[in-house]
């Protein structure tokens, strides 16, 4: 195997080959994970899911993850340049975006399973008008502005994970043998907003152990170790390709992807509904005894473009 050594290679002694696997399987990762995040918003879009609170968080975090995977596609090793500087910015950025959503999405689920309310009230949006990152010699930079935070949130995600698993099957065993149309009714709307929602914060905390796993050798060892880059770069682009995934699965998805429901519901979004309405006017036909019918006669005149209705008794 050679070991040659290359300007554009900087990790592992100048290892061309290493480096070349490093960063192929970063491409491929993030491309995937664009694929899937573009998936998920063209299917969102196409058949209005937006108009659900727990599919706009869907939306959301897949936007985050579509930007997030963007940065993994920039350019290579360029250490000092300008070019590097800003996709260190732009992957802390984005991978701080895609976090907080993934909280959002958590404490969503708490309101809904754990104190039964809803929360689509709380959006408060409306019409209103291998990459380049902090460098190893700075490792309490890298804990104290991602990485720490990072543990601290991991750990509450997983206990709120846990917490909401054990209340919702304790729950779900209380309201056996028991009816009661509003229970019902409540029950039927959480199991809309959680249905969704629920295996997302269990995906970013499993593609995130690695990563971790990664940066905590970095921060002990300033030695690359190849298996711990590898895995971190496979894991870390990847949510949006799971995320995809698992959207797919969910069987009302399913069901509306085949061709005659696809192409409906793109042409909905270019076609203009017919509003119908009625006029506020009143006809009153009077009361017989009689086995009368109203006739309704409809007459348009070449110079009229109303349509006058006449409603006589026979």
């Amino acid at each position: 195997m050679s070991t040659d050594s290359s300007p554009g290679c900087t990790l592992f002694g100048g290892h061309q080959q290493k480096c070349e696997i490093i960063l192929g399987v970063r491409y491929t990762s993030a491309t995937l994970s664009i694929i899937g995040c573009l998936f998920i918003v063209g299917v969102i879009w196409l058949f209005k899911k937006y108009e659900v609170f727990a599919q706009r968080l869907i939306l959301y975090l897949s936007m985050a993850a579509f930007l997030s995977s963007v940065g993994y596609l920039f350019a290579g090793n360029y250490p000092q340049s300008p070019s590097c500087k800003f996709e260190a910015f732009w992957l802390t950025y984005f991978e701080w975006v895609v976090l907080l959503w993934v909280c959002c999405i958590t404490v969503n689920l708490l309101f809904n399973g754990i104190l039964t309310r809803r929360t689509d009230h709380f959006e408060c949006y409306g019409y209103a008008g291998a990459w380049c990152w902090i460098q190893p010699q700075f490792p309490y930079w890298r804990f104290g502005i991602w990485y720490g935070p990072l543990f601290v949130i991991i750990g509450l995600l997983f206990v709120c994970y846990l917490y909401l698993t054990i209340h919702l099957r304790r729950k779900v065993k209380s309201w056996e043998g028991l009816y009661n149309p509003e229970l019902e009714r409540t029950k039927e709307v959480l199991r809309q907003q959680i249905r969704p929602l629920q295996w997302y914060p269990l995906i970013y905390l499993s593609l995130s152990v690695f990563p971790l796993i990664h940066r905590i050798q970095n921060a002990i060892s300033h030695e690359n170790v190849f298996g711990l880059m590898l895995l971190h770069i496979l894991f870390a682009p990847l949510p949006g390709t799971v995320n995809a995934i698992v959207f797919t699965l969910d069987r009302e998805t399913t069901s509306r992807l085949s061709w005659i429901q696809v192409k409906r519901a793109f042409l909905s979004h270019f076609t203009k509904q017919t509003i119908i309405g009625e006029y506020p006017a009143e006809v009153h036909s009077p009361i017989s005894t009689s086995n009368s019918q109203p006739i309704i006669d409809m007459e348009i005149t070449s110079e009229q473009t109303d349509l006058d209705v006449h409603v006589s008794q026979v």
